[in-house]
């Protein structure tokens, strides 16, 4: 692999990150100047922005008749931004989700990857999928917003106002700035998505592997890397119904927008390996988070800590396949007949131990407060 194409994937992964804080931090403050509340710009705002990179990585694949690349990038992204981004921030600082719309994103996010695997039976995600996706994008973003005014948790009230709420008057000027962020950060994302798109089918070119192994894996990274960053510092804020909430609220946001978009304009064909095996791994890693959530509302750090090591065996089979390696089949055996069902056995005995199911309100702030840190000082 050359030094240019080293080069074009740094680069790319680099501007990716820096175009989407530059267009999360202008839509966020834009979004407060005109006056929309916290709530409803962490929800639906900041998850929009910290996708970005998937949309522009996914439209320029596409454009450029490389739509493995953008199924690949959807797909990956979505199985990163559960299996590592909660796994390290749980490991990190165990999550205790008080927010209540988590618990009702979290059947919605299992929805609608079922329905992209019954849209992708055929092979192709073609244009009226798209709509039909977009048209729940929609729909979804507007529920986001009717649940969050009945939101009466003021402890997330006030994580989300912490983050998100604008001391800065309202004016003209203010709202310029915010645009010329947001302008600037979605010039940045193009540029970004054009070098790492560029760099990655060079990479599948030159390893002889396809395009679809690299969108899930080099290209996924990258683009997760917002999800990745706002998460972990939304965990050391001590802002935990932010961090998860950004990523059920991204992944959502990944199919829903992102693959609708792509497939409205240029429809996006879905491999046989696709339907056959990654899109079932993205559908159970959803399912997977389920009982994790239902559980106490919590992410412990033994939970993370599984997440991160799902997402190490999987990334291990693709590298094997992807080399034709003599050891995939003992590899598949191991994982399909001890590490899954022990993993399986040990959720369903967590959730039999929990006869009352959900915690209340009370329970969970109570959770919130036993733990010693529950709210690391803000330095900024």
């Amino acid at each position: 692999m050359s030094f240019p194409v080293v080069l074009s994937l740094i680069v790319g992964f680099v501007l990716l990150v820096a175009g989407a804080e530059g267009f999360v931090r202008g839509a966020a403050k834009l979004a407060a100047v005109v006056g929309l509340s916290p709530l409803v710009i962490g929800l639906t705002v900041v998850s929009y922005g910290t996708s970005a990179p998937e949309l522009a990585v996914s439209l320029q694949a596409s454009f450029h008749g490389q739509a493995e690349i953008a199924l690949g990038n959807v797909i990956g992204s979505n199985i990163f931004n559960i299996l590592m981004t909660l796994g390290i921030a749980a490991i990190i600082v165990p999550l205790t989700v008080a927010q209540q719309l988590i618990r009702l994103d979290v059947p919605i996010m299992i929805g609608v990857t079922v329905l992209m695997l019954m849209f992708a039976i055929d092979g192709e995600l073609g244009q009226f999928d798209g709509v039909v996706l977009l048209l729940g994008s929609v729909v979804y973003t507007a529920f986001l917003v009717y649940q969050s005014r009945k939101e009466v948790n003021v402890e997330v009230q006030a994580e989300y106002a912490q983050e998100y709420a604008s001391p800065e008057k309202r004016g003209w000027q203010v709202a310029i700035q915010n645009l010329l962020f947001l302008l600037g950060g979605l010039t940045i994302l193009v540029v970004g998505a054009n070098l790492l798109v560029s760099g990655a089918t060079s990479v599948a070119e030159a390893f002889g592997v396809s395009q679809l192994i690299i969108g899930l894996t080099i290209v996924a990274i990258g683009t997760s890397l917002p999800e990745l960053a706002t998460s972990l510092v939304a965990c050391y804020r001590g802002e935990r119904d932010i961090a998860v909430g950004n990523v059920v609220g991204s992944n959502i946001f990944n199919i829903l927008t992102i693959l609708g978009v792509t497939a409205t304009f240029n429809g996006v064909p879905v491999s046989n390996a696709a339907i056959s095996f990654d899109i079932p791994v993205m559908l159970a890693v959803a399912i997977a988070s389920l009982p994790i959530f239902y559980t106490g509302n919590r992410i412990s750090r033994w939970e993370g800590l599984l997440f991160v090591s799902y997402y190490l065996a999987y990334t291990a089979y693709l590298g094997l396949d992807a080399v034709g390696h003599d050891k995939l089949g003992l590899f598949s055996n191991v994982m399909l007949l001890f590490v899954i069902p022990l993993t399986v056995i040990t959720l369903v005995t967590i959730l039999l131990r929990r006869p009352n199911g959900l915690t209340t309100a009370k329970q969970a702030k109570a959770a919130r407060q036993s733990q010693p840190d529950s709210k690391p000082p803000r330095n900024d």
